[in-house]
């Protein structure tokens, strides 16, 4: 019997999968997901991210079941996996989604597409986001992605299914010898928790997203939190860019603050693509500086100390701290607060962002490459086409966190900090620190550690190499190649526009005038707006 293989690999649902559609309208399907050992020992690997693989697997599978089949699910290098499985039983074709993945899941559909040329094995790959394969020019990517987004969501024929005799399912999947990190407070896997979040979100919770996002304490209900389950395909971007336009069709006149929650989180589904297009049409970014003129920029000045206080939680910097216990535990944190975290390794610590990037990758739970690298250059300055940014932690405390409870709740001993100097605690006077009962220094039993560096002082030559770089004339000549490739463009124009040009930290007055031209929240239908 003729059947053709559907590999599920970031696409965990039956809903608007465009890969099961192909396949099923052909005849027999056999469903399948690979366990690649290899995969799981990469650099950017956690037990987290192999739990919610498990735990949505298993969900798919009992769907898949309700429908008469199951999913296979088969250990080993996928070459292998496929070419044992058409040595069982010959399969017509292997239909997947196309993935931007890293630099292992490139090279190995790149070994898979070699492996289907010498069998005779078709091999369909099928988009399923607005990101755009072999894309030659920027400026037709928003018009794509509006089709894209606007075309029919993909319904599933009846379905038959070819089952292999060695059929095993996702419970006896174990996760590989080595992998660490699964926090008990992260998100579940699974499409219908990913639908839960997503209508709690656009029902309710869209209400404080304008101006609840950047405060670590109002961003965890603020924020949609579905960027897990877009990240491993238990929702599709298109349900949710037409779900959105249809809960913003329904809103009442009145409704004006609902509105611009979600008109400002449809700009985001645009920027979710927007950078993992970065990384489709150049891998390499995921390696090396998208602007070849900031080689050897922080690479051989690499500390371990900075590092290792950074990873700990004991920078000395009450927010940076906090920011790292909560993601620790919960697998999660709002995209200023990631920003934050970038920002000091970047500068006051002066710390490659590759490291820095792998060890963050293992943190997120909704750890998507083509995001993850683009935001790990942009805010290290080695874009080329963006303003430095740099967020001083003491002062996003003040602003995102004023009474404190973000960085009691997470670091215990701050409890016990006066406010005078919760957030400078090196600044408290022996006295106060004896009332207290605590210990500010450098040693390991101290209770808070001393800043691992003068913040004013690092920052300042920080950012001073990195404009002496900036001003040389082959590092300006390479910045007009990397606008044609990455930058975005406004709507309709084909202009370049250089995204994330506001600094933070910044003058309020200063980013009232840049928000007249780069409103984060601009209307898609006007503009693309891509900036925080």
């Amino acid at each position: 019997m003729t059947y053709r293989v559907v590999w599920f690999k970031r696409d965990l649902r039956l809903h608007d999968h465009a890969a099961l559609t192909h396949a099923a309208a052909q005849g027999p399907v056999l469903c399948l997901y690979i366990v690649e050992p290899d995969l799981w020992t990469q650099p950017d690997a956690a037990l987290q991210h192999f739990e919610f693989v498990r735990e949505s697997l298993t969900e798919l599978d009992r769907d898949l079941q309700a429908l008469g089949g199951s999913l296979q699910v088969r250990v080993g290098p996928a070459v292998q996996v496929l070419a044992t499985l058409h040595a069982q039983a010959p399969f017509a074709e292997l239909v997947a989604h196309e993935e931007t993945g890293n630099a292992f899941t490139y090279e190995r559909d790149l070994q898979v597409g070699a492996w289907c040329r010498s069998a005779g094995v078709g091999w369909a790959e099928l988009p399923q986001f607005g990101v755009v394969r072999r894309l030659k020019s920027r400026n037709t990517w928003q018009a794509r992605w509006e089709k894209q987004m606007a075309a029919p969501q993909a319904v599933l024929p009846e379905l038959k299914f070819f089952e292999s005799p060695e059929s095993c399912g996702p419970e006896s999947m174990s996760a590989p010898t080595g992998l660490q990190h699964n926090p008990d407070q992260r998100q579940r896997g699974g499409r219908r928790t990913g639908l839960e979040t997503l209508h709690s979100f656009l029902d309710a919770r869209a209400l404080g997203y304008r101006g609840g996002i950047s405060s670590p304490l109002s961003s965890p209900t603020a924020c949609s939190r579905i960027s897990t389950y877009l990240a491993y395909g238990c929702i599709s971007m298109r349900e949710v860019v037409q779900s959105t336009r249809a809960a913003l069709d329904a809103l009442p006149p009145q409704a004006s603050r609902h509105r611009a929650g979600l008109v400002g989180f449809i700009s985001r589904l645009y920027w979710h693509c927007h950078f993992i297009q970065k990384l489709e049409s150049e891998p390499e970014i995921e390696w090396r500086n998208m602007h070849r003129g900031y080689d050897g920029l922080r690479e051989d000045g690499w500390n371990d100390a900075h590092f290792a206080a950074l990873t700990s939680a004991r920078t000395g910097w009450p927010m940076v701290d906090a920011c790292v216990v909560m993601l620790h535990e919960t697998g999660w944190l709002n995209f200023r607060m990631r920003a934050m975290l970038v920002s000091v390794s970047a500068y006051p610590l002066w710390l490659d962002w590759r490291p820095v990037g792998h060890w963050l990758a293992t943190q997120f739970l909704d750890y998507e490459p083509g995001i993850h690298w683009s935001q790990l250059q942009m805010q290290s300055g080695t874009t080329g086409i963006n303003t430095t940014r740099v967020y001083n932690p003491i002062k996003q405390a003040q602003d995102h966190d004023p009474k404190g409870i973000f960085v009691r709740r997470w670091l215990p001993h701050m409890r016990r900090v006066p406010d005078t100097w919760l957030f400078e605690p090196w600044l408290m006077p022996p006295e106060v620190q004896r009332h207290c009962g605590l210990t500010v220094g450098s040693g390991p039993d101290d209770d808070i550690p001393l800043p691992v560096v003068d913040l004013a002082e690092a920052t300042r030559l920080s950012k001073a190499a990195l404009h002496e770089r900036r001003a040389e004339p082959a590092v300006k000549a390479g910045k007009k190649a990397i606008v044609d490739k990455h930058a975005s463009r406004k709507h309709g124009t084909g202009q370049q526009r250089d995204v994330f040009t506001r600094d933070s930290d910044t003058p309020r007055n200063s980013r009232r005038k840049a928000a007249k031209t780069t409103s984060p929240d601009t209307p898609p239908s006007k503009q693309l707006g891509f900036d925080f």
